[in-house]
């Protein structure tokens, strides 16, 4: 059975013959064997549907490296957890950095869901760091009285989203139904008591002329969840979440009231999930007041919070850079530098943001901020 079969026959068997939006794109990005991201192909690189910072260039993964060098030194040890390591490169270039510093942590773990991808990050480690490959650690759920320091390299743009469209008189949530061959949207009055006051509460920042024709945007309800998870999970450590997004008096902006959903096939992207369903990436930006304020709630501190440019050029991106060997690699590490800063390319658009529980040391990515 194709995944969209599979969707298909799961909207067919239900009472209102319709899912919830944020089902649907779970189902079409994680179903096992058939959903985007355990399916046997890579998403990721020349070959896939978009990049990401680490394979963009190794200086992403030394800064970050340089970051978590501080922090596992002031927990005389620790551990490192990477969520969903892609193809494994930032933790090749993280390990090799760290073993040059004679800083290399107890284990690296990475929680990882996807097989396929799981082979992928294995394969690289034990082509370019065999010999730290026995301290690299799968896991399928999350580890008990962690110590050290969490990596979610988007992460949560791949969580699945509630869209809603808020009106000035009432606010509805998008469905999905099936009139083969087609998935097609299907709107209904909010019903869930929870879902309906975050919509009220994001209608009431917007001009009311911007909900007479319908205002479209998204809401991630397993951030708190996944938040109050890694509260739990961690004893002491600090949270780096990576990821593009705004806080909210930027996300829920007149100039988006068709919402930030996004899908990516081969470099391309476009606003359509409903289409080659499975063989493209779903993604919304982040509400970054979100996530702070479910951190908070989880008696979190906020280390710090700054776009992926300030965060990168603190820990001393540009003097990394400078270490190049000829001017080939000057050119080339020059061009990877514009586009992790650049505010036209990812220096703006993405944020680091910095969460801990038992450490109060400030961090050198953020210095300029304290």
């Amino acid at each position: 059975m194709s995944l969209h079969e599979h969707i298909a026959s799961i909207i067919a068997q239900t009472e209102n013959s319709c899912i919830p939006f944020s089902e649907f794109m779970r189902l079409a990005l994680y179903t096992p064997e058939l959903g985007y991201y355990c399916r046997p192909q890579s998403p990721i690189g020349k070959e896939g549907d978009f990049v990401t910072a680490p394979e963009i260039s190794p200086l992403f993964s030394h800064c970050l490296a340089r970051q978590l060098q501080d922090i596992l030194i002031h927990l005389n040890d620790g551990n490192i957890l990477e969520f969903g390591a892609g193809l494994g490169t930032l933790a090749c270039e993280i390990l090799l950095y760290l073993e040059k510093q004679n800083a290399l942590p107890q284990h690296y773990f990475i929680l990882e869901l996807s097989a396929s991808l799981k082979e992928a990050q294995r394969l690289q480690l034990q082509q370019r760091c065999p010999h730290l490959l026995s301290r690299v650690i799968w896991l399928s759920e999350l580890p008990t009285q962690f110590e050290g320091v969490v990596i979610a390299n988007e992460v949560l743009d791949a969580m699945p989203v509630e869209i809603i469209r808020l009106y000035d008189t009432h606010y509805e949530q998008a469905f999905v139904t099936y009139n083969a061959p087609h998935f097609n949207w299907y709107y209904q009055k909010i019903e869930g008591l929870s879902l309906q006051e975050q919509a009220r509460k994001i209608a009431t920042t917007l001009p009311i002329e911007m909900l007479s024709n319908g205002y479209i945007t998204e809401v991630n309800t397993y951030i708190r969840p996944w938040i109050n998870s890694l509260t739990e999970c961690i004893q002491t450590g600090v949270i780096f979440i990576i990821d593009y997004g705004f806080l909210s008096p930027q996300y829920y902006h007149p100039d988006r009231k068709e919402g930030t959903l996004m899908c990516h096939y081969q470099h391309q992207s476009h606003s359509n999930p409903l289409i080659q369903v499975g063989e493209q990436d779903i993604t919304a930006h982040v509400d970054f007041s979100a996530v702070i304020e479910a951190a908070t709630e989880a008696e979190l501190k906020i280390l710090g919070y700054a776009p992926q440019a300030y965060f990168l050029l603190s820990l001393g991106l540009l003097e990394l850079a400078s270490h190049a060997q000829d001017t080939v690699e000057q050119y080339q590490l020059a061009q990877q530098i514009k586009t992790l800063t650049l505010p036209s390319e990812m220096g703006e658009l993405f944020k680091v943001l910095a969460l801990a529980k038992g450490y109060e040391t400030p961090l050198q990515g953020f210095k300029r901020l304290y």
